[in-house]
């Protein structure tokens, strides 16, 4: 059945199952193609409510926080591969004890949390990440080989004499790429670490495959990982966080007002800053169904949030009518990083989380409301 905003809550989150078990039954082919793993970084997207369903495509959860490792571990139920920048000392036992995977981010973490993995009596796949110096994103803000990155040890400061007990190695050089960069980034991996992979059982892709884009050339990502995996003898796992809900849900928002100052202003219920963050921080335009560029259609409308922020615009967009208070705007593609990011700045409400189930029925998960705003708060 087709979806119809006009049947959930305004504002809300809505994941439309089909398209997310799309995604999935994509990314468990490329599993079944390449011989890896492909686990969900909660980063991206962290709808813990829809784990039921992912589990049956994916092994497991990668986590960069104590409280995303226990989200893994409790409502996953399956592998948790944590990373942090840096882990603090009063967080270690935790990690421990909910990681299946841990990868420390300098010698100096590994130094210092060794003994503590060696008397847990746990066993733990224990890595160290890698920064290959290969630049292929092109916004700085979410370039992790950009220069002087704290995220991963450089090969000038990697020593090859502390390697014990380490088993993996981890980069991160891409954010929705494709296998064009991947495969420019696995050439500085191998021309920097290749010799220290093949003493390695396991190394990390890391995130930013944009795998379930349209355009995305799967065959190729396949070829790249079997091959790596053959010649290093070595288990690939990638942690895509985007490629999992990417075009499977959206932000239905409502028209509340009309105003006027030499162009037509709609302010919604919805937010740029609060509920979208990444059209500011990104920045993009989200795109609107049934809306165009500016002077697409006959009417013209800024869109803007409800918050006192002067800068809380979404955008410049056209409509085939007229606009009028009430009316649903179906923002596409807001699953990922919109919930994980949101914010009740101005004591704004959240939008409401819920499923568009196959069947066509809508089940609303969770709404929010005063209290939600009140215990972030002291």
């Amino acid at each position: 059945m087709t979806f119809d905003p006009y049947k959930v809550p305004s504002p809300a989150y809505v994941c439309e199952e089909e398209k997310l078990r799309k995604n999935l039954e994509i990314l468990a082919k490329v599993q079944r193609d390449a011989g890896c793993s492909i686990i969900l970084a909660l980063k991206g997207f962290a709808m813990w409510s829809l784990f039921p369903i992912i589990r049956e495509y994916l092994p497991g959860v990668s986590a960069s926080s104590v409280n995303e490792a226990r989200l893994g571990q409790e409502e996953f139920e399956g592998q948790v591969h944590f990373y942090a920048p840096a882990v603090k000392e009063s967080e270690i036992d935790e990690i421990i004890r909910i990681s299946d995977h841990l990868v420390f981010n300098s010698f100096n973490q590994l130094h210092r949390y060794r003994g503590a993995i060696a008397s847990s009596g746990k066993e733990i796949k224990i890595g160290l990440r890698i920064n290959p110096e290969c630049s292929v994103v092109k916004t700085e803000l979410y370039n992790p080989c950009v220069r002087h990155s704290r995220l991963g040890i450089t090969l000038t400061e990697f020593d090859e004499t502390c390697l014990e007990g380490v088993t993996g190695l981890h980069f991160h050089a891409l954010c929705e790429n494709s296998p064009d960069e991947l495969e420019v980034a696995l050439k500085s991996v191998e021309k920097k670490f290749g010799h220290v992979i093949k003493g390695m059982d396991w190394v990390n892709f890391g995130g930013g495959h944009h795998i379930t884009r349209p355009d995305y050339n799967l065959e190729k990502l396949v070829s790249l990982i079997r091959d790596f995996s053959e010649r290093y003898d070595v288990e690939v796992i990638l942690e895509p966080g985007e490629a999992i809900a990417l075009n499977a849900g959206v932000l239905v928002g409502s028209v509340i007002d009309i105003v006027h100052n030499e162009i037509d202003i709609a302010i919604l219920d919805v937010s740029a800053t609060a509920h979208m963050p990444d059209v500011l921080e990104m920045p993009y335009r989200p795109e609107i169904i049934g809306a165009g560029a500016p002077a697409t259609y006959p009417f013209t409308y800024r869109l803007g949030g409800g918050t006192c922020l002067a800068g809380d615009i979404i955008g410049d967009y056209s409509f085939p009518g007229r606009l009028s208070p009430g009316d649903r705007l179906v923002f596409c593609d807001m699953l990922i990083y919109s919930m994980v990011k949101n914010n009740t700045f101005n004591g704004v409400p959240l939008p409401s989380i819920g499923i568009w189930r196959v069947d066509g029925n809508y089940h609303n998960i969770r709404g929010f409301g005063f209290e939600d705003y009140k215990k972030r708060l002291s």
